[in-house]
């Protein structure tokens, strides 16, 4: 009989191993600012020279290997072949 009620009183507990964790928050979409800088959107790369960023930017030039890994807090500009800013992304 002991057995049986440690073993009832323990289901719970082994049941509760097979349920997946809920996932954390998302990340937000815009935590690098990448949204304020939208209006350089076809505009010269070379106005990016005389501007200030507190957080870490990579400019992307066309063609040119990029690693893969994503930071969420990095600022992006993509630039087309004629350095011109195509797209502003967090990344």
């Amino acid at each position: 009989m002991k057995a049986f009620t440690a073993l009832l009183l323990s289901a719970p507990l082994v049941l509760a191993a097979c349920v997946e964790p809920l996932p954390g928050p998302p990340p937000t979409r815009d935590a690098c600012g990448a949204s304020q800088y939208q209006y350089l959107v076809g505009r010269p790369a070379v106005l990016l020279d005389g501007m200030r960023f507190s957080q870490d930017v990579r400019v992307i030039q066309h063609g040119m290997a990029v690693t893969m890994e994503y930071r969420a807090d990095r600022l992006n500009f993509w630039l087309d072949r004629r350095d011109v800013i195509e797209r502003v992304v967090c990344g």
